[in-house]
């Protein structure tokens, strides 16, 4: 079997108030990734602050940017020094008035790619932001770079195998999330296992009803009233966890990949062969309930 290796880059930090101190330490770990042969470098979400969407605190609008900017200008003189893709999540300004949970992408040449901006927001106790984001308006988006074709997904999407399908269906050969998300300070011991379970669990599933890798990276600390659970973590084609990073402690990690095997697993288990295409209308309904002849 043909084999497309290809070397994964991921970088899980904690963050602080110090906004240079974060971009600082992601520098860092992005030219320690690039040193041990990292191709293509995914950044958790909204790497270069705390994750302020804890309150509604219209001061936080000051985090966001143009999107191409002064960010993306910077890191494409970056991923072209170091021959290595960037998948960059930022805090966006598209207009007056008008934000976006976007990420960015750069080839190993410095050139920008574009940017996806978050289908899916969530608002609950600790995560406010719909207060800060509108949906977004781009579509689902895959992005050619040198290395290989990928698509971006953002954190609450993971929850939407809707957003995996679609976005596997355009061609991506591996499924990126960056992620901000972890157990509030009062849950118990349980109740926590069981949403981290939960969450490796849905994007697991993705890797297999799609036949792709996924690679998700979380941040990690605490910050307000969450303990960020780390625990980012990279699938093979089926499913299998092949790296877990710790739920505690900052990591920069370089997996390697195998694309060709997306080609076995959907030979052994066809579902893309097998989709009724023609029996999905209901899904675009709200609810369904028992409206059932």
């Amino acid at each position: 079997m043909l084999k497309i290796k290809l070397n994964i880059g991921i970088a899980q930090i904690s963050c602080s108030k110090a906004v240079e101190e974060n971009i600082k330490k992601i520098d860092a770990k992005i030219y320690e990734l690039a040193k041990n042969g990292a191709q293509i470098i995914c950044l958790q979400e909204l790497y270069k602050s705390l994750y302020f969407c804890d309150v509604e605190d219209y001061a936080n609008f000051d985090y966001a940017e143009t999107i191409p900017g002064e960010t993306t200008e910077k890191y494409s003189v970056i991923a072209k020094e170091l021959n290595v893709v960037l998948v960059l999540s930022l805090f966006e300004k598209a207009a007056p008035g008008l934000y976006y949970n976007t990420t960015a992408v750069i080839d190993a040449d410095g050139s920008y790619l574009g940017k996806y901006r978050k289908n899916h927001i969530p608002d609950d106790p600790g995560y406010y932001e719909k207060f800060y984001f509108a949906p977004g308006d781009t579509g689902y988006k895959v992005f050619k770079t040198k290395f290989a074709t990928i698509g971006v997904l953002i954190c609450w999407d993971q929850w939407y195998p809707e957003a995996a399908r679609i976005t596997a269906l355009m061609g991506a050969e591996i499924l990126f999330y960056p992620t901000a998300i972890g157990w509030h300070t009062n849950l118990d011991e349980e109740t926590n296992k069981e949403q981290f379970n939960a969450w490796q669990t849905i994007q697991r599933s993705h890797s297999v009803a799609n036949g792709v890798n996924v690679v998700s990276v979380n941040r990690t600390g605490v910050e307000g009233n969450s303990k960020f659970w780390g625990g980012s973590f990279i699938t093979n084609q089926y499913g299998t966890v092949i790296f877990q990073a710790p739920h505690e402690g900052e990591v920069a990690h370089v997996q390697t990949l195998d694309l060709a095997k997306s080609d076995h697993y959907r030979k052994l288990w066809p579902f893309l062969r097998d989709r009724r295409i023609d029996t999905y209308e209901p899904i675009k309904k709200r609810f369904i309930g028992n409206n059932q002849e």
